[in-house]
Order: structure tokens, then C-alpha cells, then sequence
């Protein structure tokens, strides 16, 4: 049974882009020195990444090559993609895919992107764990770590700990057991 996880960094004041959909804050941190906690050997173990459109469409945008051709991609979404940028399924029924990734023994699942899709997993109690790094950085704006849903949860956290640059890795997972509710928002 594949774990479906997420990984994402975040500012200190708990945003993942800028107000104008940017990353450069982030892009700062490229040659952060993140030791066995390093992307190159976290996607090593995923089988399969999950995006959302809004990720899709960023990554599309972008000049660079395409960097999933090693994993199996899903991009969650109604509207058609004319002209994929890489080798991708698309689907709408979250639901049906979660309980098809459920099923993957190939490698885990990455919840790629932004806080919109994984909060639509955490909704469901399908993500199973989170490494959220945490930059010493304050943009002031933008697009939120988690979208405000209402949903409640608990955590437990596995570790917490400090990296190069005055980066900070929380690595949680998701408390299904004790049970969660909708909150008012």
C-alpha cells in the first residue's frame, strides 16, 4: 500500500507563493544544503505525482524541462490539456484516484503543489504524512500554505528540525484515528 505524502516548503508567515503567483523567494534557497532531507533523494521514493491544475499550469509556464519523466504523473483536473509538457494522466474524481493510489506498490505518492489539492487529501484522511520546510522569509502576501476550509485535524509530529540557511523541517503525520470535524470558519 503506497503512503501518500506531501512536501512543500512554506514561508514564516505561512505562504507558498507570492501575491503574483511567484516563487523567486524560494528560488533563493537553491543551493540550500538539506543533507538526507535533500529533494533529489526524497523523489527517488515516489512512484506516482499528484498535481493540481494550478501546479500543472505553473510548471507548464515554466522554461524548464520536464522533471517527473521517472514517475508516473496524475494532474487533477476537468479541463483538457492541449499539448501535455510531459507524459501525464488526467483525472477529476478524487475520490476514485485516491483509492486507486491507495492500491500503488511502486513507490509512494507526492502530493505535489500547492495547499489546495493537499487540503482536498487531508479532507479525506488520505494524506498520510507532511514535510513542511519552513523559510526564514516574510513575503507579506500570497497564496496560502493551506486554504481556510474549515476542516480540522490532528497531527503528530515525527521531527522537528533545523537546516542550512535558517530553513526549518516539520515532519508530521496526519492523526486519523482521533477523528476530525468541520469547523465554522
Amino acid at each position: 500500500m503506497a503512503r501518500i505524502r506531501g512536501y512543500i516548503a512554506t514561508s514564516l508567515d505561512g505562504y507558498i507563493a507570492t501575491e503574483e503567483e511567484s516563487l523567486d523567494w524560494l528560488f533563493e534557497y537553491n543551493d540550500l544544503e538539506l543533507g538526507e532531507h535533500d529533494y533529489r533523494k526524497f523523489i527517488k521514493r515516489i512512484g506516482t505525482v499528484v498535481m493540481g491544475r494550478g501546479t500543472y499550469d505553473f510548471l507548464e509556464k515554466d522554461g524548464s524541462p520536464w522533471a517527473y519523466d521517472e514517475q508516473r504523473v496524475v494532474v487533477v483536473t476537468s479541463r483538457p490539456i492541449a499539448a501535455p509538457k510531459g507524459q501525464l494522466e488526467k483525472r477529476s474524481d478524487i475520490d476514485e484516484l485516491i483509492t486507486e493510489l491507495r492500491d500503488l506498490s511502486d513507490g509512494d505518492v507526492w502530493v505535489l503543489g500547492g495547499g489546495k489539492l493537499q487540503m482536498a487529501f487531508i479532507e479525506r484522511c488520505a494524506l498520510d504524512e507532511i514535510e513542511i520546510y519552513v523559510m526564514p522569509e516574510l513575503i507579506g502576501g500570497g497564496t496560502p500554505l493551506f486554504p481556510r476550509t474549515g476542516f480540522r485535524t490532528g497531527l503528530r509530529l515525527l521531527q522537528a528540525i533545523a537546516l542550512d540557511q535558517g530553513c526549518v523541517r516539520l515532519h508530521y503525520v496526519f492523526d486519523h484515528t482521533a477523528g476530525s470535524e468541520i469547523a465554522a470558519v
